[in-house]
């Protein structure tokens, strides 16, 4: 599985780690993903997303239900 988050779509970006004698070796850095379960009230259910920290707190922001139709507009989920 892809460490991709559902909600905000990030992603595992490629950087340099820098030495004191500047020299440059490639790294990952990967986006802080959790899985976690959301109860969904207008569908009385649970629904377990893929999301990084940041996701969560636009979730709390926007509402469950707003953020999954938005990452189902973008495409980033298929359903929910």
């Amino acid at each position: 599985m892809a460490s991709v988050c559902q909600i905000t779509g990030k992603r595992t970006i490629v950087g340099n780690n820098v030495s004191h004698a500047n020299n440059r070796t490639k790294r990952k850095f990967y986006p802080n993903l959790f899985v976690k379960r959301f109860f969904l009230e207008e569908e009385n259910r649970w629904v377990k997303i893929r999301v990084t920290a940041n996701g969560i707190k636009t979730i709390t922001k926007n509402g469950l239900k707003n953020a999954l139709k938005k990452a189902q507009t973008k495409g980033r989920i298929k359903t929910y």
